[in-house]
């Protein structure tokens, strides 16, 4: 038997690890990128007959943008600078827009405006006045209680809320939230 050099038994040794890596290095990311199909439609069927779950509407970003866009363009006929924003029904932003003009807090406002209008489903004019019986809601988190923001619904349910900040009046504000509102029942 011929007697092979320390050399080139490291070089061998290290040649035939590297082909193990890869193959290994192989299989492995060729399992990863391939999902398993079976398992997946097995989930799908369960979901479906699964009985402790719902289904929401949202609007598409087509439909919030409509909105938005019919509000700024209520306020801009009207000469106001304002920020429109219109968040889904849970309160996460779908479209801001801020009109040439509008001040730097009417894009926060529009937005909180927006979110307290869907959280409670009402005009955030109407919920402004029940701050006199419990002023302790000014507090929550992310709301604003000044009038501009109108509640989108679907069956009667809140799926999103538009709000406008900006304008000299929040009577003004809500007038082009509602604008808003109006476009997608076009």
């Amino acid at each position: 038997m011929k007697k092979i050099s320390k050399r080139a038994r490291v070089l061998t040794g290290g040649a035939a690890l590297a082909a193990v890596g890869v193959g290994v290095f192989g299989t492995v990311s060729a399992n990863a990128a391939t999902p398993a199909a079976a398992p997946a439609a097995a989930v799908a069927k369960a979901d479906v007959k699964n009985k402790n779950t719902t289904q929401s509407t949202h609007l598409t970003i087509d439909a919030a943008t409509k909105a938005a866009q019919a509000a700024l363009d209520a306020a801009e006929k009207e000469n106001q600078h304002v920020s429109v924003a219109v968040v889904d029904r849970n309160g996460n932003s779908v479209v801001t827009l801020r009109g040439d003009g509008a001040g730097p807090q009417a894009y926060e406002s529009a937005e909180k405006k927006a979110y307290t209008a869907v959280s409670w489903n009402a005009p955030t004019s109407e919920l402004a006045k029940r701050l006199t019986n419990t002023p302790n809601l000014k507090d929550i988190p992310g709301t604003l209680f000044l009038a501009g923001g109108a509640p989108v619904t679907a069956k009667a349910a809140p799926i999103a809320g538009i709000g406008v900040a900006g304008a000299p009046s929040g009577d003004l504000d809500e007038k082009f939230a509602q604008a808003g509102v109006a476009a997608l029942g076009k």
